[in-house]
């Protein structure tokens, strides 16, 4: 498959796997493994890199084979989000960083005034900066023009595994995105994935679809081959729908 690139970095998967919620850390090496992933996410707030004794998923991995995405999640504004950013940076893990601002509890939908802030802070720090919005084209475009190196789309709420609720709209943010598009939060399934790359996404972020599934290895292993497949697919370009049937034996010539 061709690489994706985002800012100075290239990535042969397109599939960005999360690293929370998982039953035991043994699970949850062998879901990333299975998976493909070149890019792990985790949420900064939620990592005690402090405790010797506190086990973490980071001393279970090979981190020379994947590339780290440290996210924001926990901020309520844009400086708690910057302070995040620059304490994960500080940390040596990356500089890159996937800004995340919540502005309701219950939705965990992005509050798009503090999202646009932080990710404006954060370009002019020097981050590698991945923003998660709504699916709102006018916000993508803003994010875009403020200097995200890739927008990620919400498919739907958070954890919800309700799949694309509003294709149209994600159509319309591909469509006019000058960066990589990542269509993240709300997959549940592996034809959600497929869905979200047959759309013409750069790449999917998931993570409760994998590791609350009933077996989060072999999910891992179908989400890899959903992106890939609808990957492939966007770029065969699908037939177009027809309203009558169309034969696909043709009957001129037959004797």
């Amino acid at each position: 498959m061709d690489k994706l690139k985002i800012g100075s970095y290239e990535f042969t998967s397109r599939l960005f796997l999360g690293t929370g919620k998982y039953p035991d850390l043994q699970t949850q090496t062998d879901a990333v493994r299975m998976s493909g992933a070149d890019v792990l996410t985790f949420a900064v707030r939620r990592l005690n890199l402090d405790n010797p004794n506190e086990p973490n998923f980071l001393e279970q991995l090979d981190l020379t084979r994947y590339k780290l995405l440290p996210n924001t999640a926990g901020a309520k504004t844009a400086d708690e989000a910057v302070r995040i950013a620059r304490l994960a940076k500080a940390s040596g893990l990356c500089d890159m960083i996937k800004v995340e601002v919540i502005g309701d509890d219950r939705t965990l939908l992005p509050d798009p005034v503090e999202t646009l802030k932080a990710t404006e802070l954060l370009v002019k720090e020097g981050f590698t900066v991945l923003t998660y919005t709504s699916d709102d084209p006018a916000l993508a475009r803003r994010l875009q023009e403020a200097g995200a190196h890739a927008v990620m789309p919400g498919a739907s709420p958070i954890g919800s595994g309700l799949g694309i609720i509003n294709p149209h709209y994600l159509r319309f943010i591909i469509e006019e995105a000058k960066v990589p598009v990542i269509v993240d939060a709300g997959i549940g399934s592996a034809a959600d994935a497929a869905e979200a790359m047959e759309l013409g996404a750069d790449g999917v972020l998931l993570n409760t679809a994998v590791a609350a599934a009933k077996d989060p290895v072999k999910m891992a292993q179908a989400m890899r081959l959903a992106v890939e497949a609808g990957r492939l697919g966007y770029e065969a370009g699908r037939i177009p729908k027809k309203r009558y049937a169309s034969a696909s034996s043709p009957v001129e010539g037959m004797i």
